[in-house]
């Protein structure tokens, strides 16, 4: 594991600190968990937007061809 050295405004550091004592964890913890679910966020932009590339309408226009032309369940409908 790494050591990493970070300088944060006070403001922000009172605020993590608060909510990591909220929520029963480490200021350390807080702070880990906030970056993988912002690098998890920025990962999952550039999948997809790497994912829409390789897209095609032609081929989004067969597969909707497959689907049937009938009226939704009930269940299914919007209001």
């Amino acid at each position: 594991m790494s050591t990493l050295s970070l300088r944060l405004p006070d403001y922000l550091h009172e605020h993590a600190k608060e909510l990591a004592q909220r929520e029963g964890i480490s200021l350390n913890q807080l702070i880990m968990v906030a970056l993988a679910e912002k690098m998890s966020a920025l990962m999952t932009e550039e999948y997809l937007e790497e994912r829409a590339k390789r897209g095609s309408r032609a081929k989004y226009e067969a597969v909707l061809a497959k689907v049937p032309d009938v009226e939704p369940e009930e269940y299914d409908r919007l209001n």
